[in-house]
Formats: structure tokens, sequence, C-alpha cells
């Protein structure tokens, strides 16, 4: 017989995991609170409330999973279900991801600690979770099959582990992956560094990168797709509705972003230039920052960027792949650009007088449009600002730097008002001469050269 101390022994050294049927008989048997999130928008940080100081992350339109503390070491419940993800307004995704949502909740702790997840499965099919990036025993590295048996339904095991490092990485099955991450299952994991000073910034915004292929007008993903997905996302969020990343004029911002897409993303963000400071590995030294305006994550990777918010104003923040900023994109739609539509228009509008012929022109009308569309979809193009429609979708999202914002305070400021006079605008005077049209057609001559 062992001890509840031998156990623990046992999986620091590398035994395989144990379910929590094997503590049964021991004191303080119960499973810490399984947090549930419903709704899609993000919550305010979670400041420490025991151990050392850190600075929380907010998970954009996320959350951070609750823990208690027994006997020196955190514990977290994870439940591994089906959920119903709003994707965006008028948008629900029939989902598997943790505690009532996807993404799951994001995890925190400190470097040296020591931490406890309860793992119970509400999913059909045997599942386990990979601690993606972080430095842990064998049996406890959650490859199903291969660290430890997989998580039955209806079971709970347990990990547990020391935190060796600070950083960020991320946690994910590793049982049925091709089907449980398309699905959604997914979610961050922060290690905050053990001296407080070090790294600090005043915000740490977390996003999650990933993608689904889901016919307009169903609920479920299509788990089989490895290249055209159709609904790009942050967090399981689409633009319109993901939320803003509001800070106020100085502060120091992080920016984590890990990708679990089955693509790169290239991350640009307008208005500023930012240092890389963290990767997979770890912190990149200040000797070794380099400067960028994008950043492009691998599959399965994390980059951190910093920047000082020092330009007022409401800057984009999105993927410089162009289809990666649209919703609901039919990959097999014709180009009609340059088409002319006017006979058929007509014949169609005697059957149907509601009909609206697109694409002749670009797509740039779809923004602008109100169109019928199925249940449970969104349009290809979204979004409204001070100036009109902003035609875009899928990984988009919008930096705002204000004066005057609290240090507590995320909520939406609205948009910035340009000051006089530094705001493009259109000029109706006469043109300067090497703009007009029939400039193109002036011959310059050279000049003649003399040779000496």
């Amino acid at each position: 017989m062992m001890n509840r101390r031998q156990i623990l022994g046992a999986g620091a050294a590398g035994a395989a995991l144990v379910s929590s049927q094997a503590w049964g008989k021991t004191s303080n048997m119960g499973l810490p609170e399984a947090a549930l999130m419903d709704t899609a928008a993000t919550q305010p940080p979670k400041a420490p409330s025991t151990g050392l100081d850190y600075n929380p992350v907010v998970t954009l339109n996320g959350w951070t999973l609750p823990f208690r503390m027994n006997n020196g070491v955190k514990e977290f419940h994870l439940v591994a279900e089906p959920v119903e993800r709003e994707l965006a307004d008028g948008m629900t995704a029939h989902l598997w991801g943790y505690n009532g949502q996807s993404t799951g909740p994001t995890i925190e702790a400190v470097e040296g600690d020591r931490v406890r997840i309860y793992v119970t499965n509400k999913l059909p099919e045997h599942t386990s979770v990979h601690w993606h990036g972080l430095i842990l025993p064998s049996g406890m590295d959650g490859v199903g099959g291969l660290s430890h048996p997989g998580i039955p339904p209806g079971k709970t095991f347990i990990y547990e582990f020391d935190l060796t490092k600070s950083g960020t990485f991320m946690y994910h099955p590793h049982a049925d992956e091709m089907v449980q991450m398309a699905m959604g299952m997914m979610g961050m994991f922060i290690v905050h560094p053990k001296d407080p000073d070090f790294m600090r910034v005043d915000r740490d915004f977390l996003i999650m990168l990933n993608a689904f292929d889901i016919d307009p007008g169903t609920f479920v993903p299509r788990i089989m797709t490895m290249a055209d997905f159709n609904l790009w996302t942050w967090n399981s969020r689409i633009f319109p509705d993901i939320d803003p990343l509001v800070v106020n004029k100085g502060d120091k911002v992080r920016v984590r972003v890990g990708n679990l897409t089955m693509t790169n993303h290239p991350i640009h963000m307008h208005g500023y230039d930012f240092k890389v400071t963290c990767t997979d590995g770890g912190w990149v030294p200040e000797s070794a920052q380099w400067p960028e305006v994008s950043i492009d994550i691998p599959v399965g990777a994390m980059r951190a960027y910093e920047f000082v918010a020092d330009h007022l104003g409401d800057w984009a923040i999105h993927c410089h792949k162009s289809h990666h900023t649209m919703n609901a994109m039919g990959h097999d739609v014709p180009t009609f650009i340059g088409a002319d539509k006017g006979k058929l228009t007509r014949q169609i509008r005697a059957l149907q007088p509601e009909y609206m012929p697109m694409g002749t022109a670009g797509m740039a009308d779809m923004g602008e449009m109100s169109m019928p569309l199925p249940d449970n979809t969104v349009p290809m193009m979204a979004g409204w600002g001070p100036h009109g429609p902003l035609e875009m979708g899928g990984m988009f999202s919008v930096v705002k730097v204000r004066d005057g914002i609290r240090p507590d305070d995320y909520s939406d400021p609205g948009w910035y008002q340009n000051p006089p006079g530094t705001q493009a605008y259109e000029w109706t005077g006469e043109l300067p001469d090497f703009t007009r049209a029939d400039s193109a057609q002036t011959q310059i001559t050279p000049k003649p050269t003399t040779k000496g």
C-alpha cells in the first residue's frame, strides 16, 4: 500500500497518471469546484489571492480557471465536455471543449508552483490532456497510450507536476487528436515568473488561434477538413464579435498568441512596431529581442510581443492572410469581376424581384448590404466602424489606446475621434501636373551628354 504522499512522489518520478478513484479513502478527497462559463465576453483578470504576486493575463473573449490551495498545492478542475460556443452574434457552434467553453479556460500559476489538475471526461469517447511546452514527468505528458491510458468517459484522472519554468504554454488532447482538436478542445497555460518584476507589463493579453469548417446553416464542424477552413477564429470567436484590446496611453502591453490551427498566421498590428519577447522555448533576452510590425505564428507554436502604448487611436490587429479576415467563405464561388450580369439580373428579377447581383466589381458591396442568410451563419464581411463598413471578419480586432483608462477597466471605450488635421480627407481642388490624366502622354527628352 502507498499513502498519498508516496503516490505523489511516484508521480513526480514519472509514474503513470493515476485515477481519482485511487484517492477514495484519503482525506480531502473532494474535487475542486468545476467552474463553468456561459458567456463569450472577455472576463476581467483574476488577481492572485494567495501565493506569489503576478500580473494576471486577460484572455480575449475568455476567462481564467479558478483554483484552490490544498496543502501547498494549487488544484484545478477541467471538465472535457460537449459545449455550445457563440462564435458571433447569430451563430452558435456545437463543439467539444472544457468547462462550458471552447476554447477552454486559461490556467494561471507561478514558476515553482506544484499543480494538481483534475480532468473529468464527459465526452462520448476517451480523452487525455497534453501540456504543450511544459517540462514535466513522462507519465504526466498526456499522450494517450504512451504516457498513460486514455481517460474513459465518466472518469476523472489527476495530473500533478511542478512548474519548472515560466512562459506561455498550451493544453490540448493527445487522444483522437484530429477529432477532438477540430471540435475545439484547446486552451492556454500561463506560468508567471517567480520574480514579479521580471518581464512585468501593465496589460497582458492572450489570444488562441483556432479554426473551424462549419457549413452555413449547420452547427457541427467538419472534422476531416485539412486546409479549407471557412471560419478563422481568435479564442473561438470571429469579428465583429471579437472584443477589442483596450489599453491606457503609456501602458506597457504584452500580446501572447498561440496557434493550434492547421496553418501559420502572420499577425500584424497597425500603428506600432513591437519587440518579440517570448517564444515556445522561453523568454528572449533583451539583447536578442527583435523589432517587428508583423510576427508569424507557426503551427503548434506561440509568440509574445510587447510595446508601449504611446499612440492614441483605434489600431487594427489581424492575421495578414486576407482570407483569414473573412467569414463563412465559399471556396467554390466563381469570380465575376468584369462580367456583365445585366441580362441575367433582369431574367432572375422577373421571378425574384429582391435578387441583387454581386461580385462584378469586387466583393465590398457584401459589407454594406443586408442579405438573407441561412440560419446559424454570419456574413462573409461584417462590422461597422465610425466611417462605414469595415469589410472584415475572422481574425481581426482593434487595439484601442486612450487616455484615462483605469488599470482594472477593459470595457470598450467606443470609437476614437481623430483630432482636426489628423484624418485623411477628399481633395476637391485642381490636381498637380504630375497626376493629370494627360501627363502619361508627356515625353521627357533626355539631355544630351558631352564628351570631354
